[in-house]
């Protein structure tokens, strides 16, 4: 009996050492823990190195329209547990783009780690204003005509 408990725990051991090539199918965002709430009369007590702005954020709702770019418009979880549970696809099955999951994820997890709101939201880079000619056409502006090319 102790041989099968000692082959069960050794077997138990390569599989952990050994990388899954495979992707699992588990919510990944359930295991997570769930932040406690952030009260700004505690948070103003705690000495910190950097004098951060106490943030007032009650809500799921406060907490998305504080990271920006129209989040709440697009994501509304009902309560905290909601949003600190979901995941990519569950965000995928509301309706909301690639771009707008992966910053919502990851203000989650900046915000789960103790970040203030002010140090990593921020608005969507600007167009780019040259698309895909090179050096050809910059700022819709043609800088090498074809006419010199057809002369040599």
């Amino acid at each position: 009996m102790a041989f099968m408990s000692l082959q069960r725990d050794f077997v138990s051991r390569i599989y952990a050492a050994v990388p899954s090539f495979s992707r699992s199918l588990f919510n990944k965002a359930s295991i997570r823990p769930v932040p406690p709430i952030r009260d700004p009369s505690v948070l103003a007590q705690v000495p910190r190195a950097h004098p951060f702005r106490v943030e007032s954020i009650k809500s799921p709702e406060d907490f998305l329209k504080a990271i920006g770019r129209s989040s709440e418009t697009k994501f509304s979880p009902e309560n905290w547990e909601d949003l600190w549970k979901s995941n990519g696809l569950k965000l995928r099955k509301a309706g909301i783009s690639v771009r707008d999951r992966r910053y919502i994820l990851w203000c989650m997890e900046k915000y789960r780690l103790g970040y203030p709101i002010e140090e990593f939201a921020h608005e969507p880079p600007p167009k780019k204003t040259v698309r895909g000619w090179g050096p050809k056409v910059q700022n819709g502006k043609r800088i090498r005509s074809r006419r010199l090319k057809d002369k040599k």
